[in-house]
């Protein structure tokens, strides 16, 4: 809102040119969303360089199966997610919707996978690799709940019929937030499950 000089009302900024235009609303969209991402990546890094610090501890036994097995899954939800998205950018909302909510239920069996496998660790988390790896796993985990809450609203606007092509920015963003905290266990899954 600007003043007006002669009555000293207020006049919406756009009645003076200062209007965003989409294309450029967009434009500070992704570099607000990649500024983000280089924030978190300082967090994950700074818990990975943890680990590396403590390379030649003894390693406690992990779940090797398990780790592959999780890792797995939060591969192939990296590709609906990816499946989605384009669905949705080439104006397929059904396989979209699919697409998504595959996605979901994915996170989630991913993160039942971390939980059960926090309830029989074997591991304390006072022994110093045990603590490392909670704080690994635990941090991941939480950026994965909030990526499924993320997709949840999505899939729910996409339902609503939200969303389309040229105008999918919401699920595009959610989406790259997904692939991020993915390519985040790219890193973590040897870290902790292969490296000594």
């Amino acid at each position: 809102m600007a003043l007006n000089a002669t009555t000293s009302t207020a006049v919406p900024a756009a009645e003076h040119g200062h209007h965003i235009s989409p294309a450029k609303r967009l434009q500070m969209n992704r570099v607000g969303l990649w500024l983000f991402f280089f924030s978190e990546s300082l967090i994950f890094g700074l818990l990975l360089s943890a680990r590396f610090f403590l390379a030649g501890i003894d390693r406690e036994h992990v779940d090797q199966t398990l780790g592959l097995i999780i890792t797995i899954i939060l591969l192939v939800s990296s590709i609906t997610a990816y499946l989605g998205e384009t669905a949705v950018e080439h104006g397929n909302r059904k396989m979209g919707i699919w697409m998504i909510l595959a996605t979901i239920v994915l996170g989630l069996v991913f993160a039942g996978g971390v939980a059960y496998e926090w309830g029989t660790a074997h591991f304390s988390r006072q022994q110093v690799f045990g603590t490392v790896f909670f704080s690994m796993t635990g941090m991941h985990a939480f950026h994965v709940m909030s990526g499924v809450v993320f997709l949840i609203l999505a899939w729910w606007q996409l339902v609503r019929g939200s969303f389309g092509p040229g105008d999918s920015w919401g699920i595009t963003a959610t989406v790259m937030y997904w692939h991020f905290v993915d390519v985040v266990w790219v890193f973590f899954y040897p870290a902790l499950y292969l490296v000594s």
